[in-house]
Formats: C-alpha cells, sequence, structure tokens
C-alpha cells in the first residue's frame, strides 16, 4: 500500500486482532505494516470521552505512531489509568477532567492541551450517552441528556478547538452510529444525536474546508469488549453476533483506530464530509437483528427490577 508524501506500507493478511493493533499468527506485530511507525509523531490527538472503550482505544493507535495524546472525561481517575497505558506507548499525555456539555470545562482542556502538547492536529469528537429504552418510556430530561452530550457536546468540541485546528490546518473525527441512518427500536435519542452530527460533520466539512480542516464521522459496528455492547447487546449477543455479521467477526476497538489513523493521515488528504461505516457489513441487514435482542435484554432487566 502505498501513502503520498514519501509514506510506505506493506498489507499482511491473515490477522487476529489484539491490542494495540494486529499481531499474525507468529505473534509478530504487523501494525506498522500499515502505516510508517511515526506517522504522527510530533502530533496533537485530543480525545473526548478517552477514558475508556472506543475512545481510548482510537487514543492509542494515535500514541502507537508516535502522536501525544489529550484526553477528557467526566472522571479524572478514569482519565489517570488511560494516561498511564497510553504513556506506556511512548506518547505525553494531557489528562484533564471536562464535561462536554461544559463550555467552560472544555475550555480549560483545550488550553492545557496547548500549554503542555501544543494546538491540536486532530480532534476526536467521542463522548457520548446511551441506554436503551422504549420512545414511549423515554423522559423528556433521558432525551436531553443524550443530545445534550452527544451532539452538543460534540459541537461545543469542534467550535472551541477551531483556532488551534486552523493553526495545524488539522482533522476532526466524530465518532458516530448506525442509529443515525436507520430506525433502530429503543434508541430513539441516539438517533437523533448522531444523525445531527452527521449533518453537523457535513456541514463543517463545507464551511472550514477552506481553512485546510477536514472533518468525517466514523459510525462503529458492535464491538467486542466495550460498555456499548454490555448495555446494548448483553454478553449473549457478543458471544452469537459474529454469526449475524457479513465479515464473520465482532468488530475491535483495533478497527475503529484503523479508520481514524487513515483518515487523518496524508493518504486522505482530499476527503471530508465522509460517512465511513466500520462495522464489518452489519449496518447493510438494517436493524432487526438489534431490535430482536434489545427487546429481550429490557424484557431480562425489567424482570430483575
Amino acid at each position: 500500500m502505498l501513502l503520498p508524501n514519501g509514506f510506505a506500507g506493506r498489507y499482511c493478511g491473515d490477522l487476529n486482532a489484539t491490542w494495540y493493533g494486529w499481531q499474525n499468527e507468529g505473534g509478530v506485530m504487523t501494525t506498522t505494516n500499515f502505516f510508517p511507525a511515526g506517522l504522527y509523531r510530533g502530533k496533537t490527538v485530543f480525545v473526548t470521552g478517552g477514558g475508556s472503550g472506543i475512545n481510548l482505544g482510537v487514543a492509542k493507535g494515535f500514541a502507537a505512531f508516535g502522536a501525544n495524546i489529550a484526553i477528557c472525561g467526566r472522571k479524572q481517575e478514569r482519565l489517570d489509568g488511560a494516561a498511564k497505558e497510553l504513556e506506556a506507548l511512548g506518547a505525553k499525555v494531557s489528562a484533564r477532567a471536562a464535561d462536554v456539555r461544559k463550555p467552560e470545562e472544555l475550555n480549560v482542556a483545550f488550553a492545557q492541551c496547548r500549554d503542555t502538547l501544543g494546538p491540536i492536529d486532530i480532534l476526536v469528537c467521542g463522548a457520548a450517552g446511551n441506554f436503551l429504552v422504549p420512545a414511549d418510556k423515554l423522559s423528556p430530561k433521558g432525551f436531553k441528556t443524550v443530545i445534550d452530550i452527544d451532539l452538543l457536546g460534540s459541537f461545543n468540541a469542534a467550535r472551541l478547538a477551531f483556532d488551534q485546528l486552523v493553526q495545524t490546518k488539522g482533522s476532526i473525527i466524530f465518532i458516530s452510529a448506525g442509529m443515525a441512518h436507520a430506525p433502530y427500536a429503543f434508541q430513539l435519542h441516539v438517533g437523533a444525536a448522531k444523525a445531527g452530527i452527521d449533518r453537523m460533520m457535513q456541514n463543517l466539512a463545507l464551511e472550514w474546508g477552506q481553512h485546510g480542516i477536514r472533518v468525517n464521522s466514523i459510525v462503529p459496528g458492535p464491538i467486542a469488549g466495550t460498555e456499548g455492547m454490555k448495555r446494548l447487546g448483553g454478553a449473549d449477543h457478543e458471544r452469537r453476533g459474529d454469526r449475524q455479521i457479513p465479515l464473520g467477526r465482532m468488530g475491535t476497538v483495533e478497527d475503529i483506530a484503523q479508520a481514524a489513523l487513515f483518515l487523518c493521515s496524508p493518504a486522505a488528504e482530499w476527503i471530508t464530509g465522509v460517512v465511513l461505516n466500520v462495522d464489518g457489513g452489519s449496518g447493510l441487514a438494517g436493524s432487526a437483528n438489534f431490535n430482536a435482542n434489545a427487546a429481550r435484554l429490557l424484557a431480562e432487566q425489567q424482570g430483575a427490577s
């Protein structure tokens, strides 16, 4: 695989997912065969909701290729643990508790990032909230909470990082969801929030391209081992989910990290305004399997309460 500006890499097949990228059957790390090892050396990547799950996985992906990482989230203790994992990959880290719904807290986190790591080159907006709830049981407060975290929080982060991103001609990645593009049962709140994010992404790509800023969304499929998978699918769904996915396996956080690494790289320098599905083809079949499993999980939760 050839990359612009002198970068080169080699694709290696027959791979099994591990952290922080991939291993072949002999256990040899092959991640740097996809991208050059120093691709993001000297770059600053800020990840909202970066203390765990997919977002931490994306942060680790950038750290493994030389980036310095800033993360924010609501719990400093969780961020401190994530920071140690990122530092183990060689990254310099800024970890600051900040609620994306509160611009004043984000401003402090962005200032700390700039002062300790340099201006932001890549912003990953991943902070999110979710839970299963029938539409007729969804309260106005519950709906607003998810809209505020996902949609308003993503806007706050992008808008407040704008000046730094203009300076670096940077990139923004929004972490979206399949609920933005198809109806999923018990996910009204999330569908509304993520659909708003993807339309906002395209508006920002249209307006901010003149500043050299590229803006894209990633739509993860079902990702094994994440809190979201536990909440929305349960352990049983994770065990049998691979049979419902065209490519035959559950996703990993590394799959999402690989997509982010590509979208922010010189190989994607003419890509903006794109919604990239990274789901093993699971979205092609619609939401029927999710809906049936979610209904079962809700019934189990109600029976236990």
